[in-house]
């Protein structure tokens, strides 16, 4: 017994400890290669690599201090940075009112689906690049151009996804909704939208990096504002410092979404990495 117990306390052990000790890691990790980038760079005096601490500074200065900051923004970071995860944002709400009602009609329909399915993979196989100039003829360079850019991008990963996770809803569970005579919007809302909302939020994963890309494209192409914008004035004038400073920019912005993503999913679906670990 006392040695079932001591094991069972040194298996108890690493559990505890491990995950501060990744955590510790990954900071090692990256205050490394910020290190390392910063050694390299000034060693090498690259015109096209700047140093993290001339990169850092001029986000600094350019988007969080200043006699027009704000809540810790200052106007460019309010006029560029905002007006960018607005589209963004905007995008994926549009994608998500298409992808997932659509979606869930879809994989509840099998007969449907299989006529549908042709078409729908054509379409998800269509570059985004190459419908920019359609989208160009039909709103102009603007807002609605972008935001466009976005929806065709970012519908598909959660229209799909939805359609997976609608389809494989457990029939037994199903029938026994049926003979528990839940009405039809009860079935949805209890059991096939629950049932699918780990696939919805797998979709969601997938379009969030996705939305981040196409907006950046979208803003190249033709925008009068936004990170995209500032990208180009940059690569223009050769203001490497610049350019780098946004790039940095959107890889926080996308570890912030990202991470805010994985939170809103840990708590919706507490539920269901429960009955994972219960099955186990």
């Amino acid at each position: 017994m006392s040695a079932a117990r001591a094991g069972g306390a040194g298996a108890a052990r690493p559990g505890g400890v491990q995950p501060r000790l990744s955590w510790l890691w990954r900071w090692v990790v990256l205050v490394g290669g910020v290190a390392a980038w910063q050694l390299w760079t000034s060693a090498s005096h690259s015109s096209f690599f700047p140093p993290p601490s001339a990169i850092v500074s001029r986000m600094y200065h350019l988007w969080f201090s200043g006699p027009a900051a704000h809540l810790f923004l200052t106007a460019n970071a309010v006029g560029n940075i905002l007006p960018s995860l607005g589209r963004m944002l905007a995008g994926l709400a549009i994608s998500t009112a298409i992808g997932v009602p659509l979606g869930i009609a879809l994989g509840r329909s099998p007969v449907v689906t299989d006529y549908l399915n042709p078409l729908l993979q054509f379409a998800r196989a269509l570059p985004v690049v190459t419908m920019a100039p359609v989208f160009i003829v039909l709103f102009k360079i603007g807002t609605q151009m972008e935001i466009a850019t976005i929806v065709f991008g970012t519908v598909w990963p959660i229209l799909l996804n939805t359609i997976d996770g609608a389809s494989s809803v457990d029939a037994v569970q199903l029938e026994t909704a049926r003979v528990f005579r839940l009405s039809a919007w009860q079935r949805l809302a209890r059991l096939i939208i629950p049932a699918a909302l780990p696939k919805i939020f797998t979709g969601f994963r997938l379009s969030l990096s996705l939305s981040l890309i196409l907006m950046i494209f979208a803003e190249l192409v033709g925008s009068s504002n936004g990170i995209g914008y500032e990208m180009s004035n940059a690569s223009n004038a050769f203001d490497m410092t610049f350019l780098w400073s946004t790039i940095v920019l959107l890889g926080i912005l996308g570890y912030v979404l990202n991470a805010l993503l994985g939170g809103a999913e840990r708590l919706i679906l507490s539920w269901h990495a429960g009955a994972r670990q219960t099955a186990s």
